[in-house]
């Protein structure tokens, strides 16, 4: 996969291109658009070789300062303890309509903040939970965070 692209949105600060790009070669590298599909089954993402995915984290990391990829989601994953609504507190996904909080809206109009100095640690790239959190917690278990490995460019 080329990964060009994605390292020159993310170096021009355009961080939704950027995230749209990641979710597109997540799609490529786990076989999903072999399968003729345009999203990621959860059982798919241990098919994500750990190359990739280091090389998607290692530019994330880069670009942001540090601030956002999934090693930073993964470390609000386990400060949550796993717990999916206080995981998408800590990242910013959710937002106050009146009394009720509600995950922010990433269709039409974002809602989501793609600003490396507004946006809260760990808010990016997105993750789509719309068929359940299976998919983002199998991101998080992924075997490439099992050690510190994935920070070594290859």
């Amino acid at each position: 996969f080329d990964y060009v692209p994605l390292a020159g949105a993310l170096a021009a600060g355009d961080l939704a291109e950027a995230d749209q790009m990641t979710r597109d070669a997540l799609i490529v590298i786990s076989g999903a658009k072999g399968k003729g599909r345009d999203f990621v089954y959860w059982t798919e993402v241990k098919d994500i070789p750990n190359t990739d995915l280091a090389t998607i984290e290692r530019l994330w990391n880069q670009f942001s300062g540090g601030k956002f990829g999934y090693s930073v989601q993964k470390k609000k994953w386990r400060q949550s303890k796993g717990n999916f609504e206080t995981w998408c507190k800590k990242i910013g996904w959710t937002t106050q309509d009146g009394d009720v909080e509600r995950k922010k809206r990433w269709f039409g109009a974002s809602e989501f903040t793609y600003d490396v100095k507004k946006a809260p640690e760990g808010h990016l790239p997105l993750t789509s939970a719309l068929r359940g959190t299976s998919l983002i917690k199998k991101l998080m278990e992924h075997p490439v965070w099992d050690n510190d490995d994935w920070k070594k460019a290859p």
